[in-house]
């Protein structure tokens, strides 16, 4: 069966609220450097009232990265959840007006829609303190069967990992693109997340995932011991893994073999957010293509270089032609 779309992403629905600040705002808010923090909707209201001038924009690491397929020319499906309120509707204007295809029921008398607050230090690096609202109420009902085996790649969030009704609804996508001969790829999206569900990440992959993405710290704590030898643990357990390091490129493995993939130069480094979704970003859309692996690498790359020159998230230029311009 032709499919209708490149990839189909599974993730939290979030509006990301990104601001510059010194490494004492941090150290006043008690924030650790470079982590991802969950709040309740208090503490998002106090954190944000305490945070210096900022841009809203619809984030989400899930939707970041298919927001990436999209501007690489790629066909894109999103599932996610957002409330009946002002910013849930901000998030469905933004994902549907750059071409991506969102048709989840927006949910009505839970919590609020979800968002992200950022704080950006200096040096590039990302503080994040994040309110799940109503991303964490998806549930196995807002997947469509159907709709997931249309798709050439599904891709699913790991921070969506948490909550048991999103983990059934990752199984059931799973299942309907494995019975459609679909590829499934898997993001671990933070360290945290490794370390809250180790044995419950490693069963899902080794049972259901053909793709994943890590970067060194995730790959280092799913397996507890160092790089060279999480590298080791990967090889044979997935299809393909890839691993970002950085500025030290990323490193894919598949089957037998190990390429090395140098890192994208960048126009100038602003802000780290969203590198890793999209670097996932180039990487399915080569993929989905029939791309090389080496290839698929370096347009990651060169999302990675383009989204960490800038503020957000989210590509400022087409993609597509980016690659162009770099022969790909």
């Amino acid at each position: 069966m032709t499919a209708l779309y490149d990839v189909a992403a599974i993730g939290n629905a979030i509006v990301d609220v990104l601001a510059s600040a010194e490494d004492s705002f941090l150290e006043s808010e008690q924030l650790t450097k470079g982590s991802m923090r969950l709040i309740d909707e208090a503490r998002a209201q106090e954190l944000y009232a305490r945070m210096g001038a900022g841009v809203e924009a619809s984030g989400g690491s899930a939707a970041n990265t298919i927001a990436g397929v999209a501007s690489f020319g790629g066909r894109a499906l999103f599932v996610g959840k957002v409330a009946t309120d002002g910013l849930g509707e901000v998030f469905t204007h933004d994902i549907r007006a750059i071409g991506v295809n969102f048709e989840s029921a927006p949910l009505a008398g839970g919590p609020a829609t979800a968002r992200c607050l950022i704080n950006v230090t200096p040096d590039g690096e990302r503080t994040m303190c994040t309110f799940l609202g109503a991303a964490v109420e998806l549930t196995p009902a807002d997947v469509l069967p159907e709709a997931i085996a249309q798709a050439e790649i599904l891709y699913l969030e790991g921070y969506l990992f948490d909550p048991p009704a999103a983990r059934a609804a990752f199984t059931k996508a799973a299942a309907a693109a494995r019975t459609a001969n679909r590829t499934i790829a898997f993001s671990l999206s933070d360290a945290f997340v490794v370390e809250r569900h180790r044995a419950e990440l490693l069963a899902f992959i080794d049972t259901e995932v053909d793709v994943l993405f890590a970067n060194e710290a995730e790959a280092t704590a799913l397996f507890q011991t160092d790089f060279a030898q999480a590298l080791g643990h990967l090889r044979g357990r997935v299809k393909i893994a890839a691993v970002t390091r950085g500025a030290q490129g990323s490193v894919i493995l598949a089957g037998d073999g190990e390429q090395q993939i140098a890192c994208e130069p960048a126009a100038q480094l602003v802000d780290t957010t969203g590198a890793g979704d999209q670097y996932a970003a180039g990487f399915l859309t080569g993929l989905a293509a029939g791309r090389s692996l080496a290839d698929c690498g370096r347009l990651g790359s060169i999302a990675a270089a383009e989204v960490v020159s800038h503020f957000g998230p989210r590509p400022q230029v087409r993609l597509k032609d980016l690659a162009a311009a770099r022969g790909l």
